[in-house]
């Protein structure tokens, strides 16, 4: 009972910050979407649910999910197979290249494919700017890294003996993938594409860039129901539903997680003729990543079809006819002052959740304690920003909660959204460590702070680096729940990129290029410090 007391007493500022800043807005949501009118009204919801426009919009969320699901893993598993089981030249190089998509800013991918593929665009003569081809073209670029780091974490860690054993025995290629090696990672690949085809169904910058009120998915209707329509009783009822698919799609995943048997990580072996099209395929899909990277830059960088520096220097004005409330270098300095607020709350959280569900459990109610907190910590990632912007909105607006004003609305914000990050990545670290050093280094005389210091610290020090890295990159970039929260005189660098691409104008669109660029470079900086770590984020996917 001691143990439980102390557990809980660990546990009691998480949970009531998760309390406050999570289950209040998820349920104020849901009480909007039941209750509009404060009865209980269920066919106003199914109204909603019954829409034509509706249907539309769920289908279309279906399919660029699926899509978007299919091309990711298609182009992910031979670079998983490429970077993790061969000793490809600069491997380490091409990991973190092909790591860098998946925390860039959603909205600077959407800015970087529209001048990919829009006209006068390198790629414009296809005609595929403001297309549904261009939305799933932006999933896959986002999510592929995904399927990379899951499934080639798994396959690094095959033991490649079996393999060996039936190629001796007259085995083809193909039949030793198809009979030994896939039923080993069959798992770690049906756990990732269930999990990007959670961040596909979910995308908002993507989406909300190239499709517009074109091409809705769930996720930018209830932004555009919201913030155009304003008919909160609509966007409270996607709201609802949209959390039960992702929940669901969540269990799934969770069921399907899996860590193949270790029994010896198999070396990297020398590139044969067999591989070459999986590394042609490789450097295919890097060539691709860096396509509208590219053209991102050399975009910024042209004036009136001349080279120049004039959408750079325009950065520290408001735009062409006074597009913005503040200047561009202005709303960077907000980004990263929230982004830095944001990464010690989720951190100093992240932490102190780690330290609870990682401790030894001698007993079953306190294991299954650990278990439920566990998976309390990680409902956040079941609830998609937009939507836990929208309950922000709806309910922290009345006292003693009234934040519409503070300061630290948008960072609590963004430092929900990168939590579930942070807890994945320090929890297998905390696990990794052996409670009998703890459990000496106390009957040596060590008390708690000391132990943690000669014990844990150690080998913490830099995943935690790493976590921070990692959330400070997601919240630098955050746009869903920062789109509700955000002032107009605070905005973030997302929201200003954003505006500029609304307003017309030839410098506009020229800032709005060398924002994302100025962004993307920053985000980059902090993801590839953090890779030289080599610290493994597998399990925040």
């Amino acid at each position: 009972m001691r143990r439980l007391l102390a557990l809980a007493a660990l546990a009691a500022v998480p949970v009531a910050v998760l309390g406050l800043f999570f289950v209040v807005p998820v349920s104020g949501m849901v009480a909007r979407g039941f209750w509009p009118d404060g009865e209980f009204a269920p066919d106003q919801v199914w109204e909603v649910l019954t829409r034509d426009r509706t249907l539309r919009v769920l289908a279309f969320t279906l399919w660029s999910a699926a899509a978007g699901t299919v091309g990711s893993v298609g182009l992910g598993l031979p670079a998983a197979y490429v970077l993790h089981r061969t000793a490809l030249p600069l491997r380490r190089g091409v990991r973190s290249a092909l790591l860098v998509p998946f925390v860039l800013p959603t909205v600077v991918v959407g800015v970087a494919f529209r001048q990919l593929l829009g006209a006068g665009g390198p790629l414009g003569f296809l005609g595929l700017d403001g297309s549904a081809t261009a939305i799933v073209l932006g999933l896959v670029f986002f999510n592929v890294a995904v399927v990379i780091r899951v499934v080639g974490g798994a396959w690094e860690q095959l033991d490649d003996r079996p393999g060996h054993a039936a190629a001796t025995l007259g085995a083809s290629p193909v039949q030793v993938f198809r009979t030994v090696t896939w039923p080993q990672l069959r798992p770690a690949v049906v756990s990732a594409a269930t999990v990007v085809f959670l961040f596909c169904a979910t995308a908002f910058g993507i989406v909300l860039t190239l499709g517009g009120s074109r091409y809705a998915t769930v996720e930018t209707e209830i932004y555009l129901l919201t913030v155009q329509v304003f008919d909160l009783p609509g966007a409270a009822a996607l709201s609802v539903l949209q959390l039960v698919v992702v929940l669901a799609l969540l269990l799934v995943a969770g069921r399907t997680r899996s860590t193949p048997v270790v029994r010896r990580p198999a070396t990297p072996h020398r590139l044969r003729r067999s591989d070459v099209v999986p590394v042609a395929v490789t450097l295919l899909l890097l060539a691709a990543i860096a396509a509208p990277v590219l053209a991102l830059l050399v975009g910024s960088l042209r004036v009136d079809g001349a080279w120049g520096l004039e959408n750079y220097t325009a950065l520290s004005t408001t735009g062409q006819r006074d597009a913005l409330q503040v200047s561009v270098t202005a709303a960077l300095l907000n980004s990263l002052r929230t982004a830095v607020d944001a990464t010690w709350m989720a951190l100093l959280t992240g932490l102190l959740v780690a330290v609870v569900v990682t401790r030894r459990s001698r007993s079953r109610a306190e294991r299954r304690t650990r278990r439920l907190l566990d998976g309390l910590f990680m409902l956040p990632l079941g609830v998609s920003a937009v939507t836990l912007g929208f309950g922000f909105l709806i309910t922290l607006d009345r006292p003693p909660f009234d934040l519409r004003d503070s300061p630290l609305l948008v960072p609590i914000a963004q430092a929900l959204v990168a939590l579930p990050l942070v807890v994945r990545t320090l929890v297998p670290v905390l696990a990794g460590i052996d409670d009998r050093q703890r459990q000496a280094a106390a009957s040596l005389g060590a008390g708690a702070l000391r132990t943690l210091a000669t014990v844990d610290l150690p080998v913490l020090w830099r995943p935690v680096l790493a976590a921070s890295g990692f959330a400070f990159a997601v919240s630098l970039g955050e746009f869903g729940a920062t789109s509700f929260l955000a002032r107009e005189d605070f905005p973030t660098m997302p929201l200003v990129i954003f505006r500029l691409l609304g307003h017309p104008g030839e410098l506009n669109y020229g800032m709005a290029l060398a924002a994302s660029v100025v962004l993307a470079a920053t985000t980059a900086v902090v993801v590839l410090a953090v890779e030289r770590l080599r610290v493994t984020s597998v399990g925040a996917f």
